[in-house]
């Protein structure tokens, strides 16, 4: 049996039905507002939530103009923008933020949000960013051993009843007799999502801290592969199957016509054949047969990462054409 309060859902509806979320990564170039409007229009179509990624420096090419934007800022300004979907990170680096530091921020973050907020947390990757702003990047071991130790210490801050302190000695963070507050809207602590394809670390720290596993950009039977080995983590943990969400994402161009399909993957340098094989391409009929297939692989929720954020109708080809039909 799961431990108590384990079983942190967020949005997900228990009927089986797909949930789709938006998915931005603001560093290739987007200010707040271009993505409030992303945002706004995400909550007006009906989607679950608007998702970003937490990176400082643009990748591939393109000039990243205007510039990096802050991921907890960014939730912050929309928390107070949107009224009904759910906010959150995929994901957070943890080499980005103290654990202590982290826990309040979110808790303010939920507290604003009236309790939307979900936080994606991984080890950590990008190294040229860390380079190009002064943050320190350990080895891969180091920082998931770091991703351990922060999972514990928020989890333990946020579960820690009022009046009663938190303390923690880990290799790399100590605290000592914290108040452990603010708390979090959302009880006992904000939905946390744990991602990635390592085949051991990750799927024990997704059965043991994660309310979500997620798992982005590769195939259903991969895709699969993966959900199978957490949920063999949560069998070995003693925690249902049952009370982890899983989920995917991928890349999404979806057109009526072939024209529409092919102006849409080059506004994002992509080629229409390769993004048919690699993520969620062609008309909205394929999609949905697509989506379907990670369905059957066991995901309940799929994050559709949208590259042109100026291109607002391609969400509304994707609600009314795409979710209309899950």
């Amino acid at each position: 049996m799961v431990a108590a309060g384990r079983q942190r859902s967020g949005g997900l509806l228990l009927n089986g039905a797909m949930k789709l979320r938006i998915f931005t990564e603001p560093q290739q170039g987007a200010s707040y507002g271009t993505l409030l409007s992303v945002a706004q229009a995400t909550e007006k179509l009906g989607f679950d939530a608007f998702f970003r990624s937490d990176h400082y420096l643009v990748m591939g090419g393109g000039d990243g103009l205007p510039g990096p934007t802050d991921a907890f800022l960014t939730l912050a300004g929309l928390a107070r923008e949107t009224s009904t979907i759910r906010l959150g990170t995929l994901v957070s680096s943890a080499t980005f933020r103290l654990p202590g530091v982290t826990a309040i921020s979110v808790a303010q973050l939920d507290e604003m949000s009236g309790g939307r907020i979900e936080l994606g947390l991984g080890t950590g990757w990008y190294d040229a960013e860390h380079t190009a702003y002064g943050i320190p990047f350990p080895a891969l071991g180091e920082r998931f051993d770091r991703l351990e130790e922060q999972l514990e210490v928020i989890d333990g801050l946020w579960r820690t009843p009022v009046g009663e302190t938190y303390s923690f000695d880990g290799k790399h963070y100590t605290l000592k007799n914290s108040p452990a507050l603010p708390k979090t809207v959302q009880q006992p602590g904000v939905p946390i999502v744990v991602g990635g394809g390592g085949k051991k670390r990750t799927p024990y720290l997704a059965a043991k801290y994660a309310a979500e596993f997620n798992r982005v950009f590769t195939s259903v039977d991969d895709t699969k592969a993966q959900f199978e080995r957490v949920l063999a983590a949560c069998d070995e943990q003693g925690r249902e199957r049952s009370s982890l969400v899983l989920s995917a994402g991928q890349v999404v161009c979806v057109g009526r016509t072939e024209a529409e399909i092919k102006k849409r993957a080059e506004a994002i340098g992509r080629d229409v054949d390769e993004l048919r094989a690699n993520g969620l391409a062609g008309t909205p009929d394929e999609v949905v047969d697509k989506i379907g297939k990670f369905g059957d692989a066991g995901a309940v929720r799929m994050y559709m990462q949208i590259l042109d954020l100026s291109d607002l109708d391609h969400l509304e080809v994707l609600a009314s054409d795409v979710m209309a039909q899950l």
